[in-house]
C-alpha cells in the first residue's frame, strides 16, 4: 500500500457549520457512462424515500465503474444541483484518497444500514 504524508489539518469549523451538510447512506442501483466524460459516470441512488442521479469522476479511477453498483455508500444530498457535462448531479459521492493521489475508495457503511441512514 502506498504511504501519504498527510495533508496539513484544514480550519477549524463550529458543530453548526457541519450540521448543516447532509450526509446519508445510499445504494448505488445503477451506474451509466456519460460517453462525452473522460471522467464522469451517472449514478441512480436509492436513498429509501427517493432516488437521485450522482455524477461520479470515477471512470479513470476504475478498471469496471460498474463494480459499484449495489454497494452502500456515503453521498451528500443537500449540495446545490451542479450542472456537468450536459447531466445535472444532485449530490456528491464520498470517497476516500482522490486528494491524496491515491486510488479512491468508497466511504461505507461497516455493515448494512437502511437506505436514507444519516451521518451523525
Amino acid at each position: 500500500m502506498k504511504s501519504i504524508l498527510p495533508a496539513p489539518v484544514k480550519p477549524e469549523i463550529s458543530l453548526d457549520i457541519f450540521d448543516k451538510v447532509d450526509i446519508r447512506v445510499g445504494t448505488i442501483e445503477r451506474v451509466e457512462d456519460i460517453a462525452k466524460s473522460k471522467q464522469l459516470v451517472r449514478f441512480t441512488v436509492d436513498f429509501g424515500d427517493h432516488t437521485r442521479t450522482i455524477l461520479a469522476g470515477i471512470k479513470q479511477e476504475r478498471e469496471n465503474p460498474r463494480e459499484v453498483e449495489g454497494k452502500q455508500a456515503l453521498f451528500i444530498i443537500n449540495l446545490k444541483p451542479r450542472q456537468m457535462m450536459g447531466e445535472v448531479s444532485q449530490g456528491m459521492l464520498l470517497d476516500i484518497g482522490y486528494q491524496d493521489k491515491i486510488r479512491p475508495v468508497l466511504a461505507v457503511p461497516e455493515t448494512h444500514v437502511p437506505n436514507g441512514a444519516r451521518l451523525g
